[in-house]
């Protein structure tokens, strides 16, 4: 069960989505050709006067690293995609710039100043790392725009509560009263720990909070004393401390230890980015939003497995959902790469020249397809040489002659793949 494929007429005009049975028949016969492989289009060849078309809705399951999509058209998910953001990366990239920059003003060479100082920050201003989540999803709101007939936008507005999630007893918070109630610290706990027993890792059993440290040896609710355990494993452990359940085993133990501090940085950078992504998103399309715990609570009444894709199905009111797809297209940020024309050693001096892009009309990240063998890779150009660097999902890379490339997709910033 695929994606289905997205229709424009020669007109560019967004038609209703198609199943790739359909798509296929039609490029057989010729009526239509190839516009785009991700998302994977095709382009009818007349244009259509007054079609019927039925209105989508892009749901958006929003997160940290990972974003899920998925586009709804009469309660049917035909089309669906997780984005992993590269928040993390952009960060380092600017530390390691900032203490470059640090370190020049303190040589004995040219002084540059600190802009800092004389720079003034938009009231709306966020930090880069944080600011890609936002220009990510835009991009690719407005690309399916293009493509499919989206009347709606419908977005998990999520909030987390760190008090509440440091200290669940605490009190007068009412709008976690309910028969939803605990759903926002139980999911965050399923999230740090990987939905399985921290301590014999079973999955897809019922789990129960546990306390790392037994509350009758003084251990708090924060949830930096909280994890998951399976019936068995809590029995068994009891009230001991976990040095006396895990002496055996040194190695869970101070994994669990170490993940047990792992900072709220998760739910913080969805706090600050949701109300400026709800802002953006209502200058393209009507937007409608929904709770995490309304989510999580249609997800789990429908029985449905836990994925972003999945989850962003189930975000808003949501009675019943088919699911005409189970392979979402796999989206990772990458960016346009460097521009620096010389490649430094760890004190500052060139080492080698960097050539100027295109290199005999590839770039690094093209996607090709080896007439040779017919699979699709990455495309890695040399600037010496005629044989490119290929390299296939899972496989090795290997040098192909450019001859043997034919190109399917330009370089755009991401890589794609399927689950």
């Amino acid at each position: 069960m695929q994606n289905y494929v997205f229709v424009i007429d020669t007109n560019f005009q967004a038609l209703n989505p198609i199943s790739p049975k359909k798509a296929r028949k039609l490029l057989d016969k010729g009526k239509a050709a190839v516009f785009r492989m991700y998302p994977f289009t095709i382009i009818l060849k007349t244009a259509i006067e007054h079609p019927l078309l039925s209105p989508c809705q892009i749901k958006i399951d929003p997160g940290s690293k990972f974003t899920g999509f998925s586009l709804v058209q009469d309660n049917q998910v035909i089309w669906a995609m997780e984005l992993q953001h590269r928040g993390s990366l952009i960060k380092k990239k600017l530390e390691a710039r900032k203490a470059l920059r640090s370190s020049r003003r303190g040589r004995n060479t040219r002084y540059r100043k600190p802009r800092f100082i004389n720079r003034r920050r938009n009231d709306n201003w966020l930090p880069p790392s944080l600011e890609h989540r936002i220009l990510t999803i835009q991009s690719w709101v407005e690309r399916l725009i293009k493509f499919a007939p989206v009347s709606e936008i419908w977005i998990e507005r999520v909030k987390f509560d760190p008090q509440k999630m440091s200290n669940p007893e605490i009190s007068g918070i009412e709008y976690q009263q309910g028969s939803l109630a605990g759903y926002e610290v139980r999911e965050y706990l399923l999230e740090k720990w990987g939905r399985k027993c921290t301590y014999c890792g079973k999955k897809d059993i019922p789990l129960q909070i546990e306390h790392i440290k037994p509350k009758s040896k003084g251990g708090s609710n924060r949830v930096s004393n909280l994890c998951l355990s399976c019936q068995k494993c809590n029995q068994k452990k009891g009230n001991k401390s976990v040095e006396d359940f895990l002496k055996n085993k040194p190695g869970l133990l101070q994994k669990i230890k170490s993940l047990a501090k792992k900072p709220l940085q998760d739910s913080a950078a969805v706090n600050a980015t949701r109300n400026k992504l709800v802002k953006v998103m209502n200058g393209i399309l009507p937007v409608i939003t929904g709770t995490g715990a309304q989510t999580k609570y249609n997800r789990t009444r429908l029985g449905l497995p836990k994925q972003h894709w999945i989850d962003a199905a189930c975000v808003g009111e949501v009675e019943f959902v088919e699911l005409l797809t189970l392979q979402p297209l796999i989206v990772t940020c990458k960016g346009q790469g460097g521009r620096q024309k010389a490649a430094l050693n760890k004190y500052g001096y060139p080492i080698r020249h960097n050539p100027l892009k295109p290199i005999k009309g590839w770039c690094s990240g093209d996607i090709a397809k080896n007439l040779l063998t017919g699979d699709f890779g990455r495309v890695n150009p040399r600037s010496s040489s005629n044989s490119f660097n290929f390299i296939v999902p899972g496989r090795k890379a290997v040098n192909i002659h450019c001859k043997n490339l034919i190109r399917v997709h330009r370089k755009d910033g991401y890589i794609y793949s399927f689950s």
